[in-house]
């Protein structure tokens, strides 16, 4: 992610788009670390139909870059990728404080993951 501060309303509702300009989702939560103050991942919906059927992946922000240009998150991942990328259903999320869950994501992406 590029170095500059943004509030967590800004980035939610954010399109997260792959290099080639496909639309991978849009950001709808940030879980944060409240031992470290850390963003842990950004959740992101991708799929579905006005909001149903979508399944929400954990992705770090380590893992996107910021297109200021265009107002919009950059992961460098196809749709096929992403679709077998650790996800949920919104009904039912993992435990964020489970730091082997965490670990998987991050293993992922390959993003070194920050200490829990």
């Amino acid at each position: 992610m590029s170095n500059c501060v943004l509030s967590s309303s800004s980035l939610c509702g954010t399109d997260v788009k792959n290099s080639r300009g496909e639309s991978l989702g849009e950001v709808k939560d940030l879980m944060i670390d409240t031992n470290t103050g850390r963003v842990s991942y950004a959740v992101v919906s991708f799929g579905g139909f006005l909001g149903f059927g979508d399944k929400l992946f954990a992705i770090p922000l380590e893992a996107m870059k910021l297109n200021k240009n265009d107002e919009c998150l950059i992961l460098d991942e196809t749709k096929e990728r992403l679709e077998q990328a650790p996800g949920f259903d919104k009904d039912d999320w993992p435990s964020a404080a489970n730091p082997q869950w965490t670990n998987s994501v991050y293993d992922y992406y390959n993003v070194r993951p920050y200490s829990h």
